[in-house]
């Protein structure tokens, strides 16, 4: 088999080393796996980055360092002195809750890898350790100096105190690898930005029975702003508008002095963003019923993953699977975010969706598919080498 596209280092070897390094590759899944760490619980964060951090020790032989923003903790393994070259982006925090291994423990039945974060996205930092691992195997370490490996603690949050970090780490990159996992192993090659808002409306209290009158319904300022809020959409463009989380009032006898909206907006392209964010903005001064007031909480988050940024990328997974021996992978644009939508958007070569194969992001069903963690391992290794060496 052709070994050309990346000198020295023999392809036909990696999907046989990947596969060799499979079960420790679940062990060290169990592992993280049974470390519960839902976003918002920043000591549960803490303990999760901590063991991965170990977990980097010991398969590779470095020291991670731990990095905490705003009391969030984040991982990051750099090798070399100089930038950062390649990264891999990973994420260790979880949507599940506390108490959610009681009743979805971590198994490998029917080939099959159950457990909450199997496939968003534990599987794939599993990948990215045992990836690095094989090249320092068959290169020596030196090969790897920048090369940079991140796990964040906050992704599933809009990566607020991590975005800052991923985006300095890339910003002399020659390739982002986003270990994103992927329901039917296709590749993301462009993401639509993404807003996150939160509308406050605020009235003025009083009794719902004895003097209505004398009330604001912050409920009913509200439900005014719905419909305008929905038109900001744009199909044609693929722009959406959602309100999504919806809250007034404290009492049932009490006229709402206070009711929220949270609206998510996804966008293909940057100018859509800023768009619906003026409109947003315009809208807050227009309170639809008398005196109420609109404060405007959020704004845009990530800005979209075009597809320029991932052609080059994709190219080359495609040549190096076939010199590999494994499936070309395919390719697909999607309405979700991810933490490549911020190096994409600094113009920095993107590729996303290398991780787990399976299905059931946020979803009681998640899963990663065993067979296909060797091969996509091996294909990560073989992309990482390539820029690295290029």
């Amino acid at each position: 088999m052709s070994t050309s596209l990346i000198p020295d280092l023999a392809t036909a070897d990696l999907v046989a080393a990947a596969a060799a390094r499979l079960p420790q590759m679940l062990a060290d899944l169990e592992r993280v796996i049974s470390v519960e760490t839902p976003s918002h619980d920043k000591e549960a964060v803490a303990r999760g980055a901590a063991d991965f951090a170990a977990l980097l020790r010991e398969r590779l032989g470095a020291q991670a360092e731990l990095i905490t923003v705003e009391g969030t903790t984040h991982v990051r393994l750099h090798f070399g002195e100089g930038p950062a070259r390649v990264v891999l982006v990973n994420h260790q925090d979880t949507v599940w809750p506390h108490g959610t291994l009681d009743r979805i423990p971590f198994s490998t039945a029917d080939g099959i890898v159950r457990g909450p974060g199997s496939f968003d996205m534990l599987t794939g930092a599993i990948m990215s350790v045992h990836a690095t691992a094989i090249l320092r195997e068959r290169l020596g370490e030196g090969a790897l100096e920048g090369l940079s490996i991140l796990v964040t603690g906050d992704e599933e949050i809009g990566s607020v105190t991590s975005s800052d970090l991923i985006r300095a780490e890339a910003a002399e990159a020659k390739a982002v690898y986003v270990l994103e996992a992927s329901a039917a192993g296709a590749l993301k090659l462009e993401r639509k930005g993404t807003s996150m808002y939160t509308l406050v409306f605020r009235g003025r209290a009083s009794h719902a029975g004895l003097e209505p009158e004398k009330g604001i319904n912050a409920g009913m300022a509200l439900a005014l702003h719905l419909p305008l809020i929905a038109d900001l959409a744009d199909a044609v463009a693929g722009t959406t508008v959602v309100p999504t989380v919806i809250s007034a009032g404290t009492t049932t006898n009490t006229v709402p002095a206070e009711a929220r909206v949270d609206i998510d907006v996804r966008a293909r392209t940057a100018a859509e963003l800023e768009r619906v964010d003026t409109a947003m903005r315009e809208l807050a001064l227009q309170p639809q019923l008398p005196g109420s007031r609109i404060e405007v909480l959020g704004g845009i988050n990530r800005p979209p993953f075009e597809r320029e940024r991932s052609a080059h990328l994709f190219d080359r997974a495609q040549a190096l699977a076939a010199d590999l021996g494994i499936a070309a992978p395919t390719g697909v644009a999607v309405g979700g975010a991810s933490d490549g939508n911020f190096t994409a958007g600094d113009g920095i070569a993107t590729l996303d969706g290398l991780g787990a194969v399976g299905d059931g992001a946020h979803a009681e069903h998640e899963h990663a598919v065993i067979d296909e963690i060797a091969p996509r391992t091996a294909l990560l290794a073989a992309l990482i080498a390539d820029q690295l060496r290029a």
